[in-house]
């Protein structure tokens, strides 16, 4: 007879064999600096090898998709400015109706709002959990969109958008963090990347939605994925980690038995994250002192602070003039058609991420914005011939008349140069700093490292939205996507010099090469 899978003999017969492949790799290991351990293939250590071709990881989906619904959420508030403020501009209430200043901090507050989230969220993780967390946040999701719904006043509007702004920036760490910690080391890239392939899907949601809906409607249709996220998450485990961080070893054993199926040794894995585990203790400031602990946070807030630098909002607002100009008339059908480029590419890097890696995919991604942004800064220079006796105060404006001057001879460039950023950032910039910032932190400083990055992320988007018309006044709007392109230019430098690769590796084996690192 076959042993039963899950049995004590099947247990017995597995730590058996993990000793053995242990012990067949050890010289290999052992022969080896630890500076090149980490470079070895996660395949050419045995043990993790038959370890990781025995899970199963079908409930390990489960819990993933569970998660993936905060990020749904998160896209579903980014995207519901897009057709809510036309709506809102032409309603007859005096109110609620939004001029052009008014529905410019409709559209941005939600990222002030998100600041604070990062921080509130840096917070929570490590106090709480990462499943308690993130089921919290679907208390100012549905708060938020509910005093939306209900709104009387401009005031209303801004309040229900700064609480889904908060609740926007606790998931954006949270999830991550929750994603990379339940995975394994074959496909953590995958389901890492699934949390921007999920933002840019609700973004797009809200998009196609706002065809149909009014502003009120739209905010009902909006606060249904946090609902759901709460029912599916109750039913999903905390992760290990955090479990045995708090000294719960038969959760976390329970935890591993829900997320890799019955047929592995959970107590191996156990072992593994309780060893690194023990190492652990409270973080105190002195300690930033440490390359282990510096040189993660720094890249982490680097990465957040580069993803911004791109250009990527101020590329995303004038989406729909540069199509109208090339005669897509409908702008809401050319917001459906940004957001459609954004899933597919996005998606593509999820799947192709744990082949290719995370450096080779920011690097192509950071090359081909630079070459974007740098076109389009061509586009406005040929258009814009005397840029320093323009007397208009709206780039808007501008873009339009000297187009129509322009007898939209170069409005295919504008649309190829737009096309090519949003594939170049979709391909890396959109979603591997969140990844990487999922496994590059220890797991003592995971919560306030990621509150720093997320808090870094959010008040970049919010200063580059609301500055970028003082900077196009400055600098001129070729002046300003050349800008952008020189900062492309330089998200390639960062990645290649210091950006390590974490393809394949545990989050044990990362951090480790952190430690390894000398200081300066």
């Amino acid at each position: 007879m076959g042993l039963r899978p899950g049995s004590p003999d099947c247990h017995c017969q597995d730590s058996a064999t993990f000793e053995m492949a242990a012990e067949e790799s050890q010289p290999l290991l052992s022969s080896r600096k630890p500076s090149e351990q980490w470079l070895l293939p996660a395949e050419s250590v045995p043990v993790l090898d038959v370890y990781l071709s025995k899970v199963q990881n079908r409930k390990l989906y489960l819990a993933t998709f569970a998660a993936l619904l905060g990020p749904l959420s998160f896209g579903f508030v980014l995207g519901y400015s897009s057709p809510a403020i036309p709506d809102l501009k032409k309603i007859s209430d005096p109110k609620l109706r939004l001029d052009t200043n008014e529905a410019s901090w409709f559209g941005s507050v939600v990222t002030l709002g998100a600041a604070a989230g990062g921080i509130l969220g840096g917070c929570m993780v490590d106090k709480v959990g990462r499943k308690l967390s993130l089921m919290l946040c679907s208390i100012p999701y549905v708060s938020g969109f509910t005093i939306i719904i209900s709104a009387q006043n401009v005031w209303m509007l801004y309040i229900g958008r700064i609480l889904t702004g908060l609740a926007s920036g606790i998931t954006s760490l949270v999830v991550p963090v929750y994603i990379s910690e339940i995975s394994h080391s074959k496909i953590r890239g995958t389901l890492g990347s699934s949390v921007q392939l999920m933002v840019v899907t609700g973004i797009l949601g809200a998009y196609v939605a706002g065809m149909a809906l009014r502003w009120r409607w739209l905010a009902v249709l909006c606060s249904f994925p946090p609902c759901i996220m709460l029912v599916f998450m109750s039913f999903m485990p905390e992760t290990p980690r955090f479990l045995l961080n708090q000294k719960k070893r038969t959760e976390a054993m329970a935890a591993l038995q829900f997320l890799r199926g019955s047929e592995v040794d959970h107590e191996w894995e156990c072992r593994q994250i309780e060893t690194h585990a023990e190492e652990q203790h409270r973080l105190s400031v002195a300690e930033f002192k440490n390359p282990s602990i510096y040189k993660p946070f720094l890249i982490g807030v680097a990465l957040m602070f580069f993803q911004q630098v791109t250009g990527i909002n101020a590329i995303m607002f004038y989406a729909e003039t540069i199509f109208e100009e090339a005669n897509f008339k409908d702008s809401r059908m050319a917001s459906v058609v940004v957001g459609s480029v954004q899933v597919f590419f996005t998606a593509v890097a999820a799947l192709i991420i744990d082949k290719t890696g995370r450096k080779v995919l920011l690097s192509l991604s950071g090359v081909i914005m630079a070459i974007s942004t740098a076109a389009f800064g061509l586009y406005c220079k040929v258009i814009l011939p005397n840029p320093q006796n323009s007397s208009q105060s709206d780039l808007l404006t501008t873009l339009n008349s000297a187009s129509v001057a322009a007898e939209n001879n170069l409005a295919w460039l504008a649309v190829v140069s737009l096309g090519l950023f949003i594939t170049g950032f979709a391909l890396g910039w959109g979603p591997i700093p969140w990844l990487v910032m999922s496994e590059i932190f220890p797991l003592q400083a995971r919560g306030i490292s990621s509150g720093a990055c997320v808090l870094t992320n959010w008040f970049m988007a919010f200063l580059i939205t609301k500055e970028f018309h003082d900077l196009t006044g400055f600098l001129t709007s070729y002046g300003t996507f050349w800008l952008f392109s020189v900062f492309c230019i330089l998200n390639v430098i960062f990645t290649v010099l210091y950006v390590p690769e974490t393809k394949g590796r545990t989050l044990e084996q990362i951090e480790a090469h952190f430690r390894r690192s000398p200081a300066p």
